[in-house]
């Protein structure tokens, strides 16, 4: 870049002077001064223009980042952050209720899951449901187990269609039975149909832990019971808050972070003992039951996670030995755990189509990994939790 500058009209006249002076120098020599003609009026002095190259250069353009997907028409999944196909972001995933029992072990379809969660039941026992959406070439999904009415609170918010195995009736069927609550019930009856999508191995049996289905099953269901396959308006597709593109949170931007190598949950699923052990090379959790690595029976890949979130929740009991867990509630608080790190957080949901969402002691969203999130809802003040030997309630 070039810079003009002016050398005025004064200096002008200090150049003319001086060759005056020169002039009258040399006829001073000795020589005969020839005859010369009038001298013309001198020309009014004028602006000298010289262009001196600016070293700073042009000003700097901030640099715009770009997520480029890495086919055209791929979009980043609302579950995992991965790319995915605009077919695939549409889609209504699968709310799949799996018991944990210990003879229920192993299980079929879990490695599927984006989304997972563990709350309590009845008991000290605990069950889990998976957040499904790409199940349709699974050969064997299951087996299958009953619903509790805080399982279809918190999982609405992903507006998918619930399989179960029925549950209690008085706490479940008036949630599970409103008009835009969908799910495909095994036992079926007034909570809902099972539209043929269920079978029991071994063939003819009646008792627990042998209820299965399958994706062929399951969209032949579909098809029968004619439940939307597409989000519907109530669907709120911005629910993580994950890293820009391919970036990653290390969690070196957080005050208050504890280093979290080894997470041991027995003290909230004291039955169960889930546990999770992170491995620094692939950056992943990788999930435990009964002190054993909790494999998913169809390709024996023991199920691991990249976020793990803990969801202290007001909780209490009622009729039957049923709990009741608060999942639409705010001010409550949790843990954010991901990279061999944790900090605490604040969670809030405002309703059943509203994400749940984390926040740090600042105030500001928490920042997921990509991949899968694993979700464990204890009961704040009660349950409790171990991180590299240290208790957290």
């Amino acid at each position: 870049m070039k810079k003009k500058m002016c050398m005025g009209k004064g200096a002008g006249l200090v150049l003319g002077a001086c060759m005056l002076t020169a002039a009258v120098f040399l006829a001073g020599c000795g020589q005969k001064p020839e005859e010369t003609a009038a001298a013309e009026p001198a020309a009014e002095p004028t602006e000298a223009v010289i262009e001196i190259e600016d070293e700073t250069g042009a000003e700097e353009v901030p640099e715009v980042k770009e997520d480029i997907p890495p086919e055209e028409g791929m979009v980043r999944s609302s579950l995992t952050h991965q790319w995915v196909t605009q077919e695939e972001y549409d889609k209504r995933p699968l709310a799949v209720m799996y018991p944990i029992d210990r003879k229920a072990q192993p299980q079929y379809g879990i490695n599927r899951a984006e989304v997972f969660y563990e709350i309590l039941e009845e008991g000290d026992m605990s069950r889990q449901m998976g957040i499904l959406v790409n199940w349709e070439d699974l050969e064997r999904l299951g087996n299958i187990r009953s619903i509790r009415d805080y399982y279809v609170t918190i999982g609405l918010e992903w507006d998918p269609i619930f399989v179960h195995a029925g549950g209690p009736e008085v706490f479940v069927k008036p949630i599970l039975t409103r008009e835009d609550v969908d799910n495909l019930n095994g036992v079926g009856g007034v909570m809902g149909p099972e539209y043929g999508a269920f079978y029991r191995i071994p063939k003819g049996s009646r008792s627990e832990h042998t209820l299965y289905t399958d994706g062929e099953h399951v969209e032949a269901a579909l098809e029968k019971a004619g439940f939307a396959r597409t989000h519907r308006e109530m669907y709120q597709p911005e629910h993580f808050n994950f890293v820009f593109g391919d970036e990653e949170n290390d969690m070196t931007g957080y005050a208050d972070t504890y280093d979290a190598f080894e997470i041991d949950m027995r003290g909230s699923f004291p039955v169960t003992k889930s546990s999770y052990l992170y491995n620094a090379e692939n950056k992943k959790y990788y999930r435990s039951i009964y002190g054993e690595p909790q494999k998913d029976a169809a390709d024996d890949v023991q199920l691991s996670f990249d976020n793990i979130l803990v969801e202290c929740c007001a909780a209490g009991e009622r009729g039957l030995s049923y709990k009741i867990f608060h999942t639409i509630d705010k001010g409550h608080h949790g843990y954010f755990i991901t990279r061999g790190k944790m900090i605490p957080v604040l969670w809030e949901k405002e309703d059943d189509y509203s994400p749940t969402r984390f926040f740090d002691g600042a105030g500001n969203e928490v920042v997921l990994n990509t991949g899968r999130t694993m979700i464990n809802v204890i009961r704040e003040g009660k349950d409790h939790f171990t991180v590299n030997g240290a208790d957290f309630w």
